[in-house]
């Protein structure tokens, strides 16, 4: 059975953490690519955590869509481990 807390993550590995920042703030501070990338995600991933990602394309000098690319890799190996853990 499902917790209230853990209610919107279905079945999924993921680690559940509280946030002290107002979730829908950081997800709307977003660049607009990045926040279209975020709506259709498979897993319920952090604005914090995209947006490392995304930074860290944008320092390496990655343009929009390879940086979105580089999302897509990480977003398949994070359904590779919860497949594995299930």
């Amino acid at each position: 059975m499902l917790s209230r807390w853990n209610a919107n993550l279905g079945r999924t590995a993921q680690r559940q953490r509280r946030r002290t920042r107002d979730p829908m703030a950081a997800y709307d501070a977003l660049p607009a690519p990045l926040r279209a990338w975020l709506a259709r995600a498979a897993l319920p991933w952090s604005p914090a955590s995209c947006l490392r990602l995304w930074e860290r394309g944008r320092a390496r000098g990655l343009s929009v869509e390879a940086r979105l690319a580089a999302l897509d890799r990480a977003q398949a190996r994070a359904l590779m481990r919860e497949a594995q853990a299930a």
